[in-house]
């Protein structure tokens, strides 16, 4: 890929608990090569990045209405109940940067993410010798949520290692990169089916599927959960709080007796949302599970 003679650096004040979320819209919006989160330390032309500022750093080939973009995706978000305090103050600026190849550069930052002592995500780019009975996941981080690296679908993959049975079918509400759909398949599904309500994923999951020679046992495609006739021995819904709890019932619709579903994209501080949908819906709670300040929870029908 050719370099452009100039990007321009947009930067934007976040909350840190929202990154992956503005992550994936500003890659679905703007034509960008790159994002990168946090405070970078530039040393011997290498990127070294900490995990405490709050400011999202896009690297556009455009500036075309980034204001009117933003502004609109704000307002989505909050219409959907998140608050202004969750999405920080997305106040922003715009620089002209350095000629940088980033659609190669912002990879250096990426490494294999272990899950847990048998699960790995890896960057299609980086070789990796997985250690015994491991399960690898080759994955492009880019431009659909679910990378790997995020709690709220560590703890999803971690429920599905858990709970999930070889030869079961599972199905993914919500998608986005097709990771979970794809973990389940490693773990010996006999199919998956994964939906999301953005267009724009869908070929991405397709991609990665393929990259993992588990696309012959896929279906991926634009849907919501209302929408889905079929019933799956297990399902994973990594979505926010306040669509969980008013999609419950649709996502209890899809689970056959018996079935297991993990629920993730929860804020500790917001679970009670999605209890009480649980509870209005009588589903039984089976596990609770956390980590950073994000909660996981796995019901039965």
């Amino acid at each position: 890929m050719a370099q452009v003679d100039e990007y321009y650096e947009l930067k934007i004040e976040i909350n840190p608990q929202m990154s992956e979320v503005i992550s994936d819209i500003c890659f679905e919006n703007f034509d960008c090569d790159g994002i990168v989160f946090a405070e970078e330390i530039y040393k011997d032309d290498l990127v070294l990045v900490s995990t405490t500022e709050g400011t999202l750093k896009v690297y556009l080939k455009s500036t075309e209405n980034v204001e009117g973009i933003l502004k609109e995706q704000r307002e989505l978000l909050l219409s959907r109940g998140i608050t202004e305090d969750e999405l920080g103050s997305w106040n922003f600026s715009i620089n002209k940067v350095e000629n940088e190849d980033w659609s190669k550069k912002w990879k250096e930052n990426w490494e294999v993410t272990h899950v847990s002592e048998r699960i790995a995500v890896v960057p299609s780019w980086l070789e990796y010798e997985p250690k015994n009975n491991e399960i690898t996941i080759d994955l492009d981080p880019g431009s659909a949520f679910g990378t790997g690296t995020h709690p709220t679908t560590q703890l999803c993959m971690r429920a599905i290692e858990k709970y999930f049975k070889a030869g079961e079918t599972i199905a993914d509400i919500g998608m986005g990169s097709g990771i979970l759909a794809i973990c389940g398949l490693k773990f010996g599904a006999k199919s998956a089916y994964g939906c999301d309500n953005d267009e724009l994923v869908i070929e991405t999951a397709i991609e990665n599927a393929k990259k993992n020679n588990v696309y012959e046992s896929c279906q991926f495609e634009h849907n919501t959960a209302d929408q889905v006739q079929e019933k799956f021995d297990f399902i994973t819904a990594n979505i926010l709080h306040n669509i969980l709890a008013e999609i419950m019932g649709d996502l209890k619709a899809l689970m056959k007796d018996g079935a297991h579903m993990v629920l993730s994209g929860i804020l500790d501080e917001k679970k009670q949302v999605v209890l009480d949908a649980i509870e209005k819906h009588g589903l039984k709670l089976i596990e609770e599970t956390a980590q950073d300040i994000w909660t996981g929870l796995v019901v039965k029908k």
